[in-house]
């Protein structure tokens, strides 16, 4: 093949680094966003197939979330916006956390309400 460092595959990670760098993925969406879970994607993608399912779900559920919160930034002007941002933050702690716990066990996750953007 070739000498390149670059462009070698990229070498499969342990089960305890998947599992790490997972709930870290879901964890950091809680506070960055979508940011996290599009880096852990574009990343670490090829690195092995439980932590591409974990970050292409949660990158879904966050790209979801930013969707959600867009449309009740909207609607505060006819007040039930500020419930819906409200009803969106709690969401998204609720259920990022349940994803870092089962990522952090090594279980697959699907998020509720999440729109399939990333397969």
């Amino acid at each position: 093949m070739t000498d390149n460092p670059y462009l070698a595959p990229a070498e499969p990670m342990s089960p305890s680094d998947e599992k790490l760098w997972a709930t870290l993925v879901h964890i950091g969406g809680i506070f960055f966003g979508f940011l996290p879970a599009l880096l852990g994607y574009l990343l670490l993608k090829d690195r092995g197939p439980f932590i591409r399912a974990h970050t292409a779900t949660a990158l879904n559920f966050q790209l979801t979330m930013l969707i959600a919160s867009v449309v009740a930034t909207v609607l505060v002007l006819v007040l039930i916006g500020i419930f819906a941002l409200i009803a969106i933050a709690v969401i998204l702690v609720v259920f990022s956390i349940i994803a870092a716990v089962a990522a952090y066990r090594g279980e697959p996750y699907t998020y509720p309400l999440s729109i399939p953007f990333v397969k």
